[in-house]
């Protein structure tokens, strides 16, 4: 039967129109049955005709088909064919009459395809909105089609707010570069390939946004362009600000001046910033703004800001260095802080100004970066972005050129005084001399403190650089403006004295002297002080900068060698006399390398009954060629070229050694003092080698004492003071030599360990007669009679001084009413001497009895 036999009331002419059509058709009459199924519906359903004619229209699973259907239904429902096959199918379904009786048309399609085109952009809208890049679509004429989520994120704008509108009307402002984009998709469309810009956009609200935009086409089987779809990235902060960096750290390591770098800073920023003028000015220490960098400000304008002191209404950049906070002035021409400073910035056409300051790591204000507008306005979130990182590299710039000028100053200048050092000097000299016209002169003056080291050991290493600082400010007070300072190095300075005779030289050199007669203030303390000064003068003494130095050197040492406190000119019999320094600065060093310095020995006399204490070792220099050389000549030149330790260790182990010989042969000498150089005290070896010499020559550690001076516990206190703790416990004896000329208190002796005193032999001359000397010499006595200590008094010429000292209560006396130190042998001649008076005497007084007791000891 055919699929018409039953619809017979429909026109021929309707009925092979539904049997072509691409849609599924079927007819189900008001007992629901199938009237009609055209050939569609065959493959839709995959059931013949014939097959399902006249059947109920259950058979094709259509849930909509009820006995009472409604009258329109349109669905898309999932169809399980017989074969067991699965598509998606839109239903359409009406009534309609035939006949007079109602009957349902069913038009399905198989939209399965569709469907999982659907599910697929589904997902691709499910993906593009998990994206952190906004996503375009447009059609060929650029309107918009689809943003998603991440477009509205970052532009503000929703996908309906965006659809239909032009991208470029859309996104696109002022500075846009809308040629590059253009140029991207006419590429495109014609047939190129993708491409990528970086572009300033702006969001809804018109801050601006640098993106990098990725366009490319969809295009159909044939080729043509359907859809335009763009990407964009934010850069603004990933690869914008960070080529900021990279300008600065690139010129950093290229060591490109700090100006330079302040430009190339402020250009780019003018680059990814197109609204605003950009200008970056130093803050010095002393509060003075000067320009570092602002290519587009006029020079006239620049040199104006040169030298302004920052304050509270210093316009924007002066009043946010000067409170450390930035400033906005929105509006110049009104602005109260700009009103004494607006007239420039106006007349350039700029009208409003945001600056920031730049601080260092210790919280100072060392520069300012501003941005300047040519209309009156605040600063947008990309503009504080930008200046946020511009502030940070601005800092780290400035703060590594600060570092590495420093580092560069302190190449050329001393670190303690300021002054230019040697190296410094040495190009001040030579531009000097090269500067010197022709008739005139230039006076180099060589200063060296007096006594300097005194200072050092008595007061301490702080109290010798607090000195030589307040020397350096007096220094300056005496020099003229065109006059240099410098410092050679310890207590050792230089004056550069431009154009100056030698008339010219002098009389600086006399001001300098009388000024320096003034004590200067160390803590509590008034420091008398002086300087020699050594004079030589170009071109008359030399033309060449050492043998200048050389000769101002030599005077200097002539100076000292005149009583210090004074000063000299060159001479030529000079270089004479510093040959002779430099020889015997050789001389002494050969000796000690070949073993030609002795000892002698002076010895300490016991008051109380004549016997011998003990001995003190002395230094002895002969040499074959200078003859004998006086300890208070070779001893301070030893100190100055550093040989003073090795003499010191080596007296000890001689000193020892021959102790050792002198009790094998029967002679009882109970102890040797030893003079050491606060020197030793530093190395902190010592005790350690005592220990060593004195188990060599099998000797008890108390058959040697060691004579220290004053200065050896007041410098290195600490250090010094473990080393002396570290001597005592060996059992060595510590003696405090020339006590009472130096500075060191009795609180501070009784706790260190000292087992005697020394009178300074200054203090016997006048003992008898001179009631200052006599109180000293007695405080010195009971001061160490308080604290447990044999008190000796060196210098010892008289029987009057002995008398005196025997009346004080004085322990021990040493000087040449016994004997003068003495070598070996002879010392050994005079030791058995002594001995025999001293039995001879004792001999005396059993034979005279009390009596005679006065004449013994006179004999003694």
């Amino acid at each position: 039967m055919s699929a018409f036999d039953c619809l017979t009331e429909i026109p021929d002419v309707l009925r092979a129109a539904l049997e072509r059509a691409d849609d599924g058709v079927v007819i189900v009459d008001h007992a629901h049955r199938i009237t009609h199924f055209n050939a569609a519906a065959e493959r839709i359903w995959k059931l013949a005709s014939f097959d399902v004619l006249g059947r109920d229209a259950e058979i094709l699973a259509l849930k909509g088909l009820q006995a009472d259907p409604v009258a329109d239904l349109r669905d898309e429902i999932s169809l399980v064919r017989r074969d067991g096959s699965r598509i998606r199918t839109a239903i359409a379904l009406s009534s309609v009459k035939i006949g007079g009786a109602n009957h349902y048309i069913v038009f399905a399609r198989d939209v399965t395809i569709e469907a999982e085109r659907r599910v697929r952009i589904g997902l691709l809208h499910a993906v593009s909105d998990q994206t952190n890049r906004a996503v375009i679509i447009s059609d060929t004429e650029q309107n918009i089609v689809y943003v998603n989520s991440a477009f509205t994120t970052l532009f503000g704008y929703t996908n309906a707010e965006a659809e239909g509108r032009r991208a470029g009307e859309l996104i696109a402002g002022r500075h846009t570069d809308r040629k590059a984009i253009a140029k991207l998709i006419k590429r495109l469309m014609h047939g190129g390939r993708r491409g990528e810009a970086e572009v300033l956009v702006y969001d809804k609200d018109g801050e601006e946004i640098w993106v990098c935009a990725r366009i490319d086409a969809f295009r159909d089987t044939k080729g043509r362009v359907k859809h335009i779809f763009a990407l964009l990235e934010d850069i603004t902060e990933t690869k914008q600000l960070r080529s900021l960096q990279q300008l600065i750290m690139g010129a950093l390591a290229d060591e490109v001046p700090i100006g330079e770098i302040a430009d190339r800073l402020c250009r780019r920023v003018e680059e990814i910033a197109p609204h605003v003028v950009c200008s970056l000015l130093h803050v010095d220490a002393a509060g003075l703004i000067h320009p570092l960098g602002g290519p587009s400000l006029p020079d006239d304008y620049s040199r104006a800001l040169d030298g302004v002191a920052i304050g509270p209404d210093v316009g924007s950049c002066g009043t946010a260095a000067f409170y450390g906070e930035p400033v906005l002035a929105t509006d110049l021409e009104t602005d109260s802080r700009w009103q004494p400073y607006k007239a420039m910035p106006l007349a350039i056409g700029l009208r409003a100004c945001w600056s920031t300051p730049v601080k260092a790591k210790d919280g100072r204000v060392i520069a300012t970066f501003a941005f300047y507008y040519r209309e009156p306005r605040a600063p947008s979130n990309w503009h504080r972005r930008i200046v946020e990182a511009c502030v940070n590299l601005g800092a780290f710039a400035i703060e590594r050129k600060e570092a590495r000028a420093e580092i560069a100053r302190l190449a050329y200048h001393d670190i303690l005084t300021g002054l230019p050092n040697r190296a410094q000097l040495r190009h001040l000299i030579t531009t000097a001399i090269d500067a010197c016209p022709t008739g005139s002169h230039v006076a180099l003056a060589f200063l060296d403190v007096d006594h300097f080291k005194d200072v050092n050991d008595t007061l301490g290493h702080a109290a010798g650089d607090e000195l030589l600082i307040q020397l350096a400010q007096r220094l300056r007070e005496q020099i003229g403006p065109e006059d240099m300072l410098g410092r050679l190095g310890g207590d050792e300075f230089v004056i550069l004295l431009p154009q100056r005779n030698a008339e010219s030289a002098a009389r600086v050199a006399a001001d300098i002297t009388e000024a320096l007669a003034a004590p200067l203030k160390l803590g509590s303390k008034l420091m008398p002080m002086s300087a020699s000064i050594g004079i030589s003068l170009y071109p008359d003494h030399a033309t060449d900068i050492d043998t200048l130095m050389q000769q101002a050197d030599a005077a200097m040492y002539m100076a000292k060698q005149a009583g210090r406190s004074t000063y000299r000119i060159f001479s030529a019999e000079m270089n004479g006399l510093t040959e002779q320094r430099l020889a015997l600065i050789a001389a002494l060093r050969r000796a000690i390398a070949e073993g030609a310095l002795t000892l002698s020995y002076q010895p300490q006399i016991r008051s109380c009954d004549g016997a011998i204490h003990g001995v003190e070792a002395l230094s002895r220099w002969r040499d074959a060629v200078l003859g004998d050389v006086s300890p208070a000549k070779f001893i301070p030149l030893a100190e100055e070229c550093g040989l003073i330790e090795k003499i010191g260790l080596w007296s000890v182990r001689e000193a020892c050694r021959q102790m050792a010989s002198w009790r094998r042969a029967g002679l009882n000498i109970p102890c040797v003092s030893v003079n050491l150089s606060p020197i030793n005290f530093r190395n902190v070896t010592l005790a350690a080698r005592l220990k060593d010499i004195l188990a060599e020559y099998d000797l008890p550690a108390d058959a040697l004492m060691l004579e220290i001076t004053e200065g050896t516990f007041m410098q290195d206190g600490v250090a010094a003071l473990e080393t002396m703790n570290a001597i005592r416990e060996l059992g060595v004896g510590l003696s405090v030599d020339d006590f009472g000329t130096g500075y060191s208190s009795i609180s501070r002796l009784a706790h260190l360990p000292i087992r005697e005193l020394k009178i300074d032999r200054s203090f016997m001359r006048d003992i008898e007669k001179d009631a200052a000397a006599l109180a000293i010499a007695t405080a010195v006595v009971r001061v160490g009679q308080g604290l447990g200590m044999t008190v000796v008094a060196e210098g010892v010429e008289t029987e009057g001084q002995r008398k005196t000292l025997a009346e004080l209560g004085c322990d021990v006396v040493q000087g040449f009413l016994y004997a003068p130190a003495l070598p070996p042998v002879a010392f050994e001649r005079w030791l058995i001497e002594h001995c025999a008076e001293q039995a001879r005497a004792m001999q005396g007084r059993l034979d005279v009895g009390p009596a005679g007791s006065d004449a013994v000891r006179r004999s003694a």
